[in-house]
């Protein structure tokens, strides 16, 4: 058997359980690489990288070359994936785009390592948000480091899973008979998965001489031709009507997307992404085809390569039903409780025709009544949400076996109390489970 070309190169990939981190990481090990990843949360990188060598780190706490040191012995490449779309949460653009990665860049620079920088199309210190320009100013950082440096600009990627600007045109692809669309002629070149993986591998094993390339195929498309292409892909109908989204209402849309970010909501809707879109994702492909000495596939190419399942479909309509979803079994728990309080009489009636006193009865109204808003409210906050979708369900069971022992009558009632607790702990059972992110 012919030795892979990466046989004996040690590579660190950070961000490596990331959308392009993740395939990235496997593409090295195919090819021979000895592959450590670096991830925020070792929990979950050996959910999605089961088997790979994994250190635990956020790039927070590596803003001196000497922070990097343990994490740089016996590597010859690090690939860095890492990235955040905008601040907000556990998420700084400035450190995590520009400081960690000029102190990276600087430790490597001492070692001898070289290093495989995924920026993006726009990356310029004049872009029109902090995304590209703390990717730019990471970008110059390395630059002048005195390290083997190859700086990456992917076009729009394309792969078998989704995250950021793919997310969001599957989650629209996904809506039904109609199609909306913001900015449909904006042009786009897109980058396949295994393309981009394929340059990177190029850059580990010395193929590609050093410099900065984009990595986008060589036609332009707008963007309506690039969302009907991923709507073909997933298998859904074509729309019967194509709808453009005003400039105002995309402006709304990111705008609440930018303010459930403070909660830890990443949606795809975020202003950053928008901006990305009205601005287009365009490159030049003619440095990387004269080095590579071929052409990047196509957006077509691209699509006819990869698998469409019935899980990808799910995953479209799930992100595209899950903000409603949210919305819906808050409002509900919410309301519930404030209705309990406002009509604290009426549901003091039902526990004192089972025998409670007074005072005892208006008690446990309030007290419940307190739990369910307080319920409803933390399932926004996007770090608790997963577990308060089975406190929720607990808490319904609980509701459910007490009053069956306490007033089995509310069975009977016209209005079914009781029956509807079901389709509301059937929700938050739905809920759990699109809550998971990676």
């Amino acid at each position: 058997m012919p030795q892979k070309r990466l046989h004996g190169k040690r590579v660190l990939v950070l961000g490596a359980y990331g959308f392009i981190g993740a395939a990235v990481t496997r593409a090295l090990q195919s090819e021979g690489a000895s592959v450590t990843g670096m991830v925020r949360d070792a929990r979950t990188g050996a959910k999605v990288l089961p088997g790979v060598t994994l250190v635990e780190g956020d790039l927070r706490d590596f803003l001196d070359p000497e922070d990097w040191r343990s994490r740089l012995n016996n590597v010859d490449a690090v690939v860095n994936c890492a990235g955040a779309l905008q601040d907000g949460g556990v998420d700084d653009l400035e450190i995590v785009h520009h400081k960690a990665i000029a102190a990276l860049g600087q430790a490597c620079a001492e070692l001898g390592i070289s290093i495989v920088q995924i920026s993006a199309i726009g990356a310029e210190p004049d872009a029109t948000t902090d995304f590209m320009r703390t990717k730019a100013a990471g970008d110059a950082a390395l630059r002048i480091c005195g390290a083997p440096v190859w700086i990456l600009k992917p076009g729009l990627v394309i792969g078998q899973s989704d995250y950021g600007g793919t997310a969001l045109l599957r989650m629209l692809a996904a809506i039904p008979l109609v199609q909306p669309i913001a900015y449909p002629a904006t042009p786009v070149q897109c980058v396949g998965m295994a393309d981009l993986c394929g340059a990177i591998a190029a850059t580990v094993a010395g193929e590609l001489p050093q410099g900065a390339y984009d990595l986008v195929e060589d036609a332009e498309h707008p963007l309506s031709d690039v969302l009907a292409a991923m709507r073909r892909w997933l298998g859904f109908p074509a729309a019967r009507l194509t709808v453009g989204v005003p400039v105002w209402t995309t402006r709304l849309v990111a705008s609440l997307a930018d303010f459930l970010g403070n909660l830890g909501w990443r949606s795809p809707l975020r202003s950053t992404a928008m901006t990305v879109m009205a601005d287009g994702v365009t490159g030049d492909p003619e440095p990387y085809r004269k080095a590579a000495g071929a052409s990047l596939a196509s957006m077509d190419e691209v699509f006819s390569r990869l698998t469409c399942a019935r899980e990808h479909r799910l995953t479209a309509r799930i992100t595209l039903l899950m903000p409603l979803v949210i919305a819906v079994l808050s409002l509900f728990w919410v309301l519930s409780g404030v209705l309990g309080l406002t009509g604290l009489s009426q549901a003091k009636s039902v526990l004192l025709d089972a025998g409670w006193s007074a005072p005892s009865a208006a008690v446990s109204v309030v007290f419940w009544s307190l739990v369910d808003i307080a319920l409803g409210l933390a399932l926004l906050w996007r770090p608790w949400a997963g577990r308060v979708c089975l406190l929720q369900c607990a808490v319904a069971l609980f509701y459910l076996l007490a009053a069956t022992v306490a007033a089995p009558t509310l069975w009977g009632d016209p209005l079914g109390p009781l029956v509807k607790i079901l389709p509301a702990m059937m929700l938050s059972l739905v809920a759990w489970p699109m809550l998971e992110s990676r």
